[in-house]
């Protein structure tokens, strides 16, 4: 029987530097859509999944992480002074009291993989989710992330979310060769980190979701630099494969790239149209601005 996941971990280090300015003194995990930050998002996803534990791999300048999940005392006492009892709620309740947060520095920034073992301390030997945050997933009534454990569930392997891209975009993920087992699920016989167009296994690019095994942190430890001088998490997952089986998953629902500027806008525009407060008068609005 798999063990059970109760530990995700968000590697949220990273400089954000296609947003700069705005991400120079602020993480791009910080960045609203609509009226909640991206890592907001993320860990719901998380929780949804019935995750209990969120460690959050940090780097210089992302205080506002913490403090994001952390009590406010003066502004829910300004809330509650005011009767405004919906925003209160609202502010209390980010996250379940059940969840912990957990908040580790990395102290340089060696790459996805690096960032994933510096939570070994917190993890342990227990299998895990990865979530990054930039890669906002809405997969409608069930989250991406319950959709990848109970695959890990049902086959007791590691799960891997993947999509298809276009060819000339494999140089930028980690692209899986499979073999199909079951409808949305294969078994990966290859993993390569940004491969180029001529030479990639596939089209079949892995995004930000993982449900790995514990074991893969004695790995990382072994693994040297690869793409870019950094320790990358591809590398670990392919000499995870010699060692055991990893699954492919082909998620239900749609993927924002919200670490480029044109996915964060269209993740925007599309939860505010299914916003309650704002969806109605935003529609009016484009529909007069298309009109002229």
């Amino acid at each position: 029987m798999a063990k059970r996941i109760r530990k995700a971990v968000f590697p949220v280090a990273g400089l954000g530097t296609r947003f700069l300015p705005a991400t120079k003194a602020s993480p791009k995990e910080m960045l609203p859509i609509v009226d909640k930050p991206l890592i907001q998002y993320a860990a719901e996803e998380a929780v949804e999944a019935g995750i209990e534990e969120l460690i959050f791999v940090t780097g210089r300048a992302k205080r506002a992480i913490p403090d994001h999940f952390d009590k406010a005392y003066e502004l829910e006492s300004e809330l509650e002074k005011d009767g405004k009892t919906a925003m209160l709620e609202m502010v209390r309740n980010i996250l379940p009291g059940h969840v912990s947060c957990i908040y580790i520095r990395q102290s340089e920034p060696l790459g996805l993989g690096h960032a994933v073992l510096c939570a070994r301390p917190a993890v342990g030997d227990e299998p895990f989710a990865v979530l990054l945050a930039d890669d906002l997933i809405d997969g409608g009534a069930r989250g991406c992330l319950s959709q990848m454990i109970g695959q890990y569930e049902h086959y007791n392997s590691a799960v891997l979310a993947v999509q298809t891209v276009p060819r000339e975009e494999t140089q930028r993920y980690g692209i899986v060769a499979t073999r199909p087992i079951d409808s949305r699920v294969s078994k990966i016989t290859e993993i390569v980190e940004k491969p180029k167009p001529d030479v990639a296994p596939s089209t079949l690019a892995v995004v930000g979701r993982y449900v790995l095994p514990g074991e893969i942190m004695g790995i990382l430890a072994d693994t040297g630099r690869g793409a870019g001088g950094e320790i990358q998490l591809t590398d670990g997952i392919a000499t995870l494969l010699s060692q055991q089986q990893a699954l492919a998953y082909e998620f239900e629902g749609r993927r924002y790239d919200c670490g480029s500027k044109l996915g964060y806008l269209q993740a925007t525009v599309d939860y505010a149209f299914k916003h309650p407060e704002v969806a109605g008068d935003f529609a009016a609005w484009l529909e007069q601005r298309e009109r002229g």
